[in-house]
């Protein structure tokens, strides 16, 4: 095989395994990036951001010309539905995990909780970040990828 040859190495197939809610967020709170998904224009839209988890909730930091703020802003405190994805899965070896998480976010208003959050969680981009943005998790699920049990399969 050439050594500019991009194609994919194939691996021996993955067993996938359902994590319990505690260990999926364990395990999001343990990785700095995520996507968070929600609708913009009626379509989905999906952002890598960076995250802490923080009282159980997912924190993210957002500027005022961002789709997200606006939309969290413009339904107040009732939220918007979103799903946050974190994941870390080896590209070679194909195993690792991978969490999803459903729920409101909503727009942080009060002050000390937004000094709080700023204290954190520092923006990956270069640019102002007055916003904070907390997903509650409603709906967790994750799976752990692993080699495959060869004598199950037999």
């Amino acid at each position: 095989m050439p050594l500019n040859d991009t194609r994919p190495v194939p691996v021996e197939p993955r067993r996938t395994t359902e994590l319990d809610s505690a260990e999926a967020l364990r395990l999001l709170g343990s990785v700095p990036l995520g996507r968070v998904v929600f609708t913009r224009d009626a379509l989905p839209t999906i952002r890598p951001v960076n995250h802490v988890l923080a009282d159980g909730h997912i924190v993210i930091r957002t500027h005022e010309g961002a789709a997200l703020t606006s939309h969290t802003r413009h339904n107040g405190s009732s939220g918007v539905v979103v799903a946050y994805e974190a994941d870390a899965i080896d590209p070679d070896t194909h195993l690792g995990w991978s969490v999803v998480v459903t729920g409101f976010a909503e727009l942080v208003t009060d002050e000390q909780e937004l000094e709080r959050y700023r204290t954190l969680l520092r923006p990956w981009v270069r640019q102002t970040m007055e916003y904070a943005v907390r997903i509650r998790p409603d709906l967790v699920s994750g799976i752990l990828v692993t080699e495959a049990d060869r004598a199950a399969d037999a």
